[in-house]
């Protein structure tokens, strides 16, 4: 276990301070790494880290036993005992209302004024987290666009109660406890003196009220679970990767807040003709060698559908072809291109007629004098 930093370079305080400059420095830092201020993942046990330090040294007896002895001064008690209050706390504030951790609370509440800012916008209403899903799509389905059911389970507002968790509005009414506030004033005891501090109602639960008779429907939740299937339209032109957004469709709210959303997430399968890149698609097209030497229009196939390309005389294989307009429409309006690449095939024999008519040519291209050909002297066959 790695040995604890010492308790004055935690607060960053010198060892003569006194105890009106410990406790403004705890202040200081308590504010700074309260995980409900500080969202950072260090914040839970940098903050744990300093309220200890301010345990031991801001109890004179304590620390008085700290300066004499150092942590062996709280061994068997003390700094140990105060960290079995924190159980739990170390992942991620998991346990934050662990038992011995109430009067650092009622503390920082004092700081910082009624209460932490959970407890303040505990009440409040939330809207409910996204919930995502992902659809896998073929090729074609994402080119041209398609239409898809889509099972869900979700948590809506009771449609009888409308929310109310009550049979009829008449069995509705104020709490008394918190008189319509949903949160209530205590006093308790702390190891700074009397601390007031403002809580959820215990009776209402922050609601503010109180219902006679539940709805028979959702029970008193004023919510109900819902399965349905919803048809979506998929715009052409999604790729890997796209998002599509339902609202309200997603995680149940809380205190009375809106559902979260649904993310629907692409995956588009590959083409086995196509290499898709963005708008742009790619594609290799073979020849034959005298369509390539003589030219030729060839039918090549396109995400619309097939159409004609010109293949100029005189192609060397690898030549890409643009294809203006023939690639991807997207769903933000881009028309891409398809880029053909000419891949030139050979016979793997010659009938004698063939090899008379290219040795002519042979011949001609041999007397050329300026020929591409004209720098190379070869063997007669």
């Amino acid at each position: 276990m790695a040995e604890k930093r010492d308790y004055y370079e935690v607060l960053g305080v010198s060892k003569t301070a006194t105890q009106d400059e410990i406790k403004s420095a705890y202040r200081k830092l308590a504010k700074q790494y309260h995980p409900d201020l500080n969202h950072s993942p260090d914040a839970p046990a940098k903050f744990k880290e300093v309220t200890e330090a301010y345990e031991v040294l801001g109890d004179p007896q304590k620390r008085a036993q700290y300066d004499q002895f150092g942590m062996a001064a709280f061994d068997n008690n003390g700094a140990n005992g105060f960290q079995n209050g924190f159980n739990g706390f170390g992942q991620g504030g998991e346990g934050f209302d662990a038992e011995g951790f109430d009067d650092f609370n009622d503390i920082f509440s004092s700081f910082f004024g009624g209460g932490s800012s959970r407890s303040r916008s505990g009440n409040l209403p939330r809207k409910g987290t996204d919930k995502q899903v992902l659809v896998k799509l073929s090729f074609d389905q994402a080119v041209k666009g398609t239409s898809i059911d889509i099972p869900l389970s979700y948590v809506t507002t009771c449609p009888d109660c409308h929310g109310s968790g009550a049979a009829s509005p008449s069995d509705v009414h104020t709490c008394p406890t918190c008189h319509g506030s949903g949160r209530v004033r205590t006093r308790r005891q702390t190891i700074l003196g009397m601390m007031e501090t403002e809580e959820v109602c215990p009776d209402c639960h922050g609601t503010g009220k109180k219902v006679d008779r539940k709805c028979p429907h959702c029970h008193g939740q004023g919510r109900v679970q819902v399965n349905e299937t919803i048809t979506i339209k998929v715009p052409a032109g999604v790729d890997t990767g796209d998002k599509m957004r339902i609202a309200g469709k997603g995680n149940p709210g809380v205190n009375g807040g809106d559902n979260g959303d649904l993310l629907i997430q692409f995956e588009v399968s590959p083409s086995q003709t196509f290499i898709r890149k963005g708008a742009d698609v790619y594609i290799t097209v073979p020849i034959s060698y005298t369509d390539a030497l003589l030219g030729a229009t060839v039918t090549v196939p396109t995400v619309k559908g097939d159409c004609d390309l010109v293949i100029p005389s005189c192609t060397e294989p690898g030549t890409i072809l643009k294809m203006q307009g023939q690639g991807i429409t997207t769903p933000h309006g881009k028309i891409g291109n398809e880029y053909v690449t000419i891949q030139v095939k050979f016979p793997k024999s010659l009938s004698k007629e063939e090899k008379d008519l290219l040795s002519r040519l042979d011949e001609i291209e041999d007397n050329k004098s300026n020929g591409f050909f004209s720098w190379l002297r070869k063997k007669k066959r």
